[in-house]
Parts: structure tokens; C-alpha cells; sequence
């Protein structure tokens, strides 16, 4: 089993997996929040799936309510912030737990991974980011200052679609 094969749980409330919402394909799995400084990353987030996602390529974004309550809605609140301010049309989980004895299956299995600098362990705040290969393997790891569109991030995608022949 690969992370794709994780069940996880549509923000409309629906089953699936990882593989289902992205199509098997690369994705970026991004923890996220209505309520935060960096919640204008979405953005930039929607600019890159709509760029990608034409090569097979999927930003996912999971809800999470652990850093300072900044996701405090409902998903049907969530769904239509995202929708309404940011015209956000990648697919979106339910709100989980990203960190502690609460952490989705996923989660626990993304926070193994270190980043640039090889420091793996918990999320440290919204907007952190990976980026996983059509085969479910985590490619890279950006903390949330780094910004969607940043090169480092552009980059790892990019060379991930070519070493994929998409």
C-alpha cells in the first residue's frame, strides 16, 4: 500500500483515496486554513493545478484546525470560503489532524519525510507541502514560508511530470 492507497475523506464527505482524487497521478498534498497569514497561498495553489493539471498533475488540500483554530469552519463553510475568495477548484479532504496521537494515517506517514535542510517530524504550521510521484512516493517536502509558486517548488514539480513522461 502507498499513500495513494490511504482513505481519506472528501470535504463533501465522500471515501476515497489519494489515488482517486488525483488520478493516480503527481500531486501536491497541502495542509490548509481559512483563517491564516498564509491562507492567500490558495492562490497561488489554484494557479498550479490549473497550470499542471492538464499533465496529470493534482494540488490537494487537507483542512486542518491545529494551529491556532485557524480553520474553524464547517466544510461546507470551508468549501464555499475557498470557492468565493479564491475560485479554488482542486479537491479538498475533510478537516484532520495533522500532528500528535490524532494524526491521519497520512499525515503520519508525510511528517516521516525530511525537507531540503533533513528535518522531518511534525507539521509545523498551515501550508506546509508535498509533493508526491504518480507511484505515492514523497518527492519533496516544503515548509509553509516557501511559497507554492517559489522555484524550488515549480522545479521539483516540473522534474517530477518530465522524469514521469507527462
Amino acid at each position: 500500500m502507498t499513500l495513494l492507497d490511504v482513505p481519506v475523506t472528501t470535504l463533501q464527505g465522500d471515501a476515497t483515496t489519494l489515488r482517486e482524487l488525483t488520478g493516480g497521478g503527481p500531486a501536491l498534498v497541502v495542509n490548509v486554513a481559512s483563517k491564516c497569514g498564509l491562507t492567500p497561498q490558495y492562490a497561488q495553489l489554484e494557479a498550479l493545478h490549473e497550470e499542471f493539471s492538464h499533465r496529470g498533475f493534482t494540488v490537494v488540500g487537507v483542512p486542518c484546525n491545529q494551529f491556532m483554530g485557524q480553520e474553524p469552519g464547517t466544510a461546507e463553510e470551508i468549501a464555499e470560503f475557498c470557492s468565493a475568495t479564491y475560485g479554488v477548484t482542486f479537491p479538498m479532504t475533510e478537516k484532520v489532524e495533522v500532528n500528535g496521537e490524532g494524526a491521519h494515517p497520512l499525515f503520519r506517514s508525510l511528517t516521516a519525510v525530511p525537507d531540503a535542510d533533513g528535518k522531518a517530524g511534525d507539521v509545523s504550521w498551515n501550508f506546509e507541502k508535498w509533493v508526491l510521484s504518480g507511484s505515492g512516493d514523497v518527492v519533496a517536502r516544503f515548509r509553509p514560508q516557501v511559497q507554492p509558486d517559489a522555484p524550488e517548488v515549480r522545479s521539483a514539480i516540473e522534474a517530477l511530470l518530465r522524469a514521469e513522461g507527462r
